[in-house]
């Protein structure tokens, strides 16, 4: 039995005879197949599935994971800058107000609020404290209805609260001779009033009220120390018992001496152009600030008709608190 040939890329030797070398051609890459065949190991396997887009939210995430540490770093710089920009801005110094920051405030306030005026300001704080003074001849009642109370009374003047217990400053030209002194404060109450105390050469006189209305508020009083020609003053009172009645002017003189027809030579007197007439008498002179200086006194008049013609007197303060036994300014 003839065995089957064999062949060998390499030459062999058998017996004598040589038999050719078989060469296996080369394959050609290009004729290749594109995927390799299938082999013993099993089948081919499916296609792969692509691969899910990540969130915004898992983009940022991963960011910040991967920069962690150059994003603190950034926090903590921004953090100092702010807090050392929040310090300049607390400790720098506030700006300084200049003359023209204060006159534009004020033209603005102007603008939107007219202020009053000095004299209105003066006469708000001095009204509680004023009141009107009626002597009469008798100490009867008050006149019967239909009775005209002229006939009555003798004089009508002004007075000015000194202490709230009911203390009066006035002219003792208005009480004198007075059987009966009544009184009206500012708040319309009324009550009769006793005579406390006289000062002749000074034309004053004090008079304590028998009932008092509530919170009654007492003058405000400053000295004349300071005082010099050209301040302006207010006069309040019931000028032929009409009021109560401002009028505002200036200090004219200080020191002045003045003797009225019918009674003493009056000195150290302050005069004043406010205007003043009958029944100003015992009424406060006024500064700005509304601090009595002076008890009007008398008018200067050459005439006969006793009205004013712009020169009026009255006495210091510092006079007049003596005369309550008050001390001193």
């Amino acid at each position: 039995m003839k065995k089957a040939p064999l062949y060998s890329r390499s030459r062999h030797r058998l017996g004598s005879t040589t038999r050719p070398e078989v060469t296996v051609p080369a394959r050609d890459p290009s004729t290749a197949p594109s995927s390799p065949p299938p082999t013993a190991a099993g089948p081919i396997p499916a296609a792969t599935a692509p691969a899910a887009i990540p969130t915004r939210r898992q983009r940022l995430h991963q960011f910040f994971t991967r920069h962690r540490a150059p994003l603190w770093a950034a926090v903590a710089v921004l953090l100092v800058f702010t807090g050392a920009g929040l310090q300049r801005a607390m400790l720098a110094p506030s700006r300084i107000l200049t003359q023209e920051d204060i006159d534009n405030a004020v033209k603005q306030s102007l603008v939107k609020e007219v202020l009053p005026s000095p004299y209105a300001r003066a006469y708000a704080a001095i009204r509680p404290s004023v009141v009107r003074i009626v002597g009469s001849d008798d100490d009867k009642d008050d006149p019967k209805p239909g009775d005209d109370p002229r006939l009555h009374s003798r004089s009508t003047g002004t007075g000015v609260v000194i202490v709230d217990n009911g203390t009066i400053l006035t002219n003792l030209h208005v009480v004198a001779g007075s059987k009966r002194i009544r009184v009206t404060f500012a708040d319309g109450h009324e009550s009769d009033a006793n005579l406390v105390s006289v000062q002749a050469e000074n034309d004053l006189a004090v008079l304590r009220a028998k009932s008092i209305p509530d919170d009654l508020q007492p003058a405000t009083m400053r000295g004349t120390g300071d005082l010099i020609p050209g301040d302006e003053v207010l006069a309040v009172g019931f000028p032929f018992g009409i009021g109560p009645s401002a009028s505002g002017g200036v200090i004219s003189g200080l020191k002045r001496s003045f003797r009225a027809p019918e009674g003493e030579r009056l000195t150290n007197l302050i005069q004043f152009d406010a205007a003043a007439n009958p029944g100003n008498s015992g009424g406060p002179l006024v500064t700005m600030d509304g601090a009595v200086v002076g008890i009007v006194t008398a008018i200067l008049n050459p005439g006969e008709q006793g009205t004013f013609i712009g020169i009026g007197f009255a006495v210091p303060i510092e006079n007049a608190a003596a005369a309550a036994g008050m001390p001193p300014f």
